[in-house]
């Protein structure tokens, strides 16, 4: 199964990535018909997440978000298509977060 990990550092600690993680998922339901189920821990969150095809997981840290995922045959033929746009959506959050305090 192909497989994508992106990892994505930012300074805005562990509340505000909290709300971007909530608009991350979101989106994940609405644009990729993701069902998500989210873990809160007392110093990151953990996102599962799963449709036909694909299932992973993004970690919510202070520092940085970590997404894995596992793609299906099908979806695997599109990976660079795939990560790409996830990097774009997830860059896209954090600049419109960035600039709040």
């Amino acid at each position: 199964m192909p497989e994508l990990f992106i990892n994505q550092a930012h300074t805005l600690g562990l509340a505000r990535a909290r709300d971007i993680a909530h608009v991350w998922i979101a989106q994940a339901q609405a644009d990729w018909g993701m069902a998500c189920q989210r873990k809160v821990g007392a110093t990151e969150d953990e996102i599962l997440f799963s449709r036909t095809g694909a299932k992973g997981s993004l970690r919510v840290c202070p520092d940085r978000f970590e997404l894995r995922a596992q793609l299906g045959f099908l979806l695997g033929s599109f990976q660079p298509q795939i990560e790409a746009q996830i990097r774009s959506n997830l860059q896209a959050l954090l600049d419109q977060h960035s600039g709040q305090a």
